[in-house]
């Protein structure tokens, strides 16, 4: 987790949010949608980005509450 922001994770008890570089959780939830939630409102609060990880661990999803590098065009 070397990139700045907040990651929805795997964890034992169901998915947790952890701040990149952070061992601790933000927080933790029973399901991938609530931690989603949660993480979504501190990324945007942060204005930083959101990883959202499968149970593999790998990211799957992405998304930008701050200073976007590529920025879309229109």
């Amino acid at each position: 987790m070397s990139r700045k922001g907040q990651h929805v994770v795997p964890s034992a008890s169901g998915w947790s949010v952890k701040k990149a570089g952070s061992t601790r959780a933000s927080s933790n939830h029973a399901t991938q949608k609530e931690a989603v939630a949660a993480a979504t409102q501190i990324a945007r609060n942060q204005r930083t980005e959101l990883y959202i990880h499968g149970r593999d661990g790998r990211i799957r999803e992405r998304n930008s509450y701050g200073n976007d590098p590529h920025p879309p065009k229109g």
